[in-house]
């Protein structure tokens, strides 16, 4: 079961052996999220600068990952190493790769995972409906539903899972790519919880028992709060008390 746990705040299987190398410390995912960036394709358009944000929280967020758990970064991202490769090279091409452990094959996806997948895929838009391939929408509409489906399973909110800055990110990313997925959800149910319901009524059961979501007892846990502290403010507050150690 999936667990809760560009601008902040706009708005609303088995993994491969990492090479001997110094791995970074994972405060360091701010640090490789602000490298991506630096070395992004550049671009004028908000949305798209948006797309590139989106796509270098997940790049960041699976690089400190792989050197604090010692796995591939397909094992963060369910994607390939040739996919991620590719990424990296057509939206960051001057980022440095030269110690990333980009994995091989694409993990084999666990059962839930696999069918919020395939969930995602039908909901995405922009791939196959007229873009050109090398247009960063529809390359996000081929990824971001292995993406996130790989990444629900991790503990925290979603957005944190996506290293985002707050729900507000999430919600504009959904909206983006998966617009009629994101307007099902207009009583602003936690997204894990809401993706869940979505796959019992695919398969024509529910397994929750209240009449209503008004008089249910766990209310608080479908419609609380996401709130928190994002990964990339988290490291760069580490950052900063170890550089001033005295404040």
């Amino acid at each position: 079961m999936f667990v809760e746990g560009y601008a902040p705040g706009s708005p609303s299987g088995p993994a491969a052996a990492m090479p001997e190398i110094s791995a970074p410390a994972p405060t360091e995912a701010a640090a490789h999220h602000a490298a991506l960036l630096a070395a992004a394709v550049p671009t004028d358009d908000a949305d798209h600068a948006f797309d590139l944000h989106v796509l270098a929280c997940l790049l960041a967020v699976a690089i400190e990952e792989s050197a604090r758990e010692r796995t591939a970064l397909s094992a963060a991202l369910g994607l390939s190493g040739v996919a991620i490769a590719e990424l990296l090279a057509a939206w960051f091409p001057t980022f440095d790769r030269a110690n990333l452990a980009l994995g091989d094959e694409a993990p084999a996806p666990e059962m839930e995972e696999e069918l919020l997948r395939d969930l995602l895929k039908g909901y995405a838009i922009g791939a196959g409906q007229g873009p050109s391939p090398a247009d960063l929408r529809a390359v996000l509409a081929e990824i971001l539903p292995t993406a996130i489906a790989r990444r629900a399973l991790r503990p925290d909110h979603l957005w944190q899972d996506l290293g985002l800055a707050d729900r507000g990110e999430l919600n504009r990313l959904l909206a983006r790519h998966f617009p009629a997925l994101y307007a099902g959800n207009a009583a602003n149910m936690r997204w894990k919880k809401y993706f869940y319901r979505k796959l019992c009524e695919a398969e024509g059961f529910s397994l929750c028992t209240a009449p209503s979501c008004s008089v249910c007892a766990d209310f608080a846990s479908c419609f609380g709060a996401e709130d928190g502290e994002s990964r990339m403010a988290a490291a760069r507050r580490a950052v900063d008390r170890a550089a001033h150690p005295g404040i």
